[in-house]
């Protein structure tokens, strides 16, 4: 019947399209339904870097929102490991969660990913290592793939391609409610008002979805823990700086503990030779960063995120997040840019010092101003200290004209309870992916996309 469905998955980020696909693989004459609430792939067009204007405060945002989800359409890193890009390894063994990458990979691959991989094992990292250590940074090296902003978006097209006689897609079709009845997923409804009805529902929101999907789980009563929220700013340096750490390593993973108030901050999406960009967030204007594997920038990019574990009664990280970006957009119509010499002279940046400096930026709609009227005093002491640290291992980070971009906030920060396969206390609805705070990344968002299918195709097979 029209309306009816045996699976229906919320979102098509990673862990919706691969979820998707094991399920239509391995169960082909399954009714499976995709709810996508930005647009289809050739859609995803943002007018402000097609037309070189500023942002158009479209709603959706297509940089964030459509086919393929935000962390694969921008940039395209596949972290070959488990020890970061999420927490699948709490759910189940590493060994598994190492087996399900490789797998998810291998699938990447079939669909035209690059075969070359970074970061692997040699003398020239384990000498960045240990000179990172002696700056009280833990450099955790990761074999990484690079797909690249525009590779990405063939190989999420080639995937909607095959996708497209298998199962039933609808973009532009956002979900306002989890029907649950009798203690067991029912369906969902659309904004629309349309009923959706299913047995199994897959809540994979990705980052854009996860306030949705907090409150959802409010409504619906679910144990929620509450995930650190990560707010920070995307630096911004000459890529020379940088390159004989991207060159062997790529993706850099530098964790440091504050000295004044021993918080965690890490760099994140390393984009050597990349360039600064802005996300709307559902009206918030965020800051984020792309690498295109055909096209090179003088400079390299990252974010350095402070992470915050609220504890009670503070229940409400991805608000409070948004009230940091809140106060940069503010101040500056969208996203700041400060010089870093001018932040640690007390004094706001203006088109004329920016324009001075040695680093021309990438984002040029942002404005001029002062970050240190948006960040918390321990935030910003913490960024400012792993500056200095990194600065050790790569000197000129911390050189008056680097450029700092705020606010960069992940909106990913309420974890439901979960099973090992995923599910919720509600019988057959399961959540993953980056909106369930399970997942940081490409990689861990697909693989437990297939988590998911594995167990659904489990119970129909019974």
């Amino acid at each position: 019947m029209p309306g009816n469905y045996d699976v229906i998955i919320v979102g098509a980020g990673p862990a919706g399209i691969f979820a998707a696909m094991e399920l239509a693989d391995k169960a082909p004459g399954l009714s499976v339904l995709i709810l996508e609430k930005g647009k289809d792939i050739e859609g995803r067009l943002c007018p402000s870097k097609e037309k070189n204007v500023p942002c158009r405060h479209c709603v959706p945002c297509s940089i964030v929102n459509g086919w393929g989800g935000a962390g694969a359409f921008s940039d395209g890193k596949l972290t070959l490991t488990t020890e970061f890009g999420g927490w699948l390894d709490e759910y189940m063994p590493k060994s598994e969660v190492a087996e399900l990458i490789a797998y998810v990979d291998k699938i990447f691959l079939s669909f035209g990913a690059t075969d070359i991989v970074h970061g692997t094992d040699s003398p020239v990292i384990r000498e960045i290592q240990q000179k990172a250590a002696t700056a009280d940074l833990r450099l955790i090296p990761a074999r990484v793939k690079h797909l690249g902003t525009e590779k990405c978006w063939n190989i999420l097209k080639e995937m909607r391609s095959c996708l497209d006689a298998k199962v039933e897609i609808k973009t532009s079709t956002e979900a306002k409610t989890i029907l649950v009845e009798d203690g067991k997923a029912a369906g969902i409804v659309a904004e629309n008002g349309e009923v959706l009805r299913a047995k199994y529902i897959v809540s994979v929101p990705g980052r854009e979805g996860a306030e949705w999907f907090a409150k959802e789980a409010a409504r619906l009563k679910l144990d929620m823990s509450i995930n650190p929220v990560d707010i920070g700013v995307r630096v911004e340096v000459p890529a020379v700086v940088m390159e004989h750490i991207t060159d062997a390593v790529y993706e850099s993973k530098l964790i440091y503990y504050s000295k004044s108030f021993d918080d965690r901050v890490r760099t994140f999406c390393m984009n050597p030779y990349g360039e600064v960009v802005m996300e709307n967030n559902s009206g918030l204007i965020t800051v984020n960063g792309h690498s295109y594997s055909d096209r090179k920038t003088s400079n390299t990019n990252f974010a350095l995120l402070v992470s915050k574990t609220f504890t009670e009664p503070f229940r409400e990280p991805i608000s409070y997040g948004k009230y940091i970006a809140a106060l940069a957009n503010m101040l500056g119509g969208g996203v700041l840019v400060q010089r870093l010499g001018d932040l640690l002279s007390g004094r706001r940046s203006t088109p004329e010092r920016i324009k001075r400096g040695l680093v021309e930026p990438t984002l040029k709609e942002a404005t001029p101003g002062d970050l240190s009227l948006v960040f918390p005093y321990r935030h910003l002491v913490s960024i400012l200290e792993m500056l200095e640290a990194m600065d050790k291992l790569a000197p000129g980070v911390y050189s008056n004209h680097t450029l700092l971009y705020g606010a960069e906030v992940k909106f990913y920060s309420s974890r439901p309870a979960l099973s090992s396969s995923l599910e919720t206390q509600i019988k057959n609805l399961f959540a993953a992916g980056d909106g369930a705070g399970v997942t940081r990344g490409l990689a861990q968002a697909s693989a437990s996309g297939v988590v998911v299918a594995r167990e659904i195709l489990k119970r129909i097979n019974k």
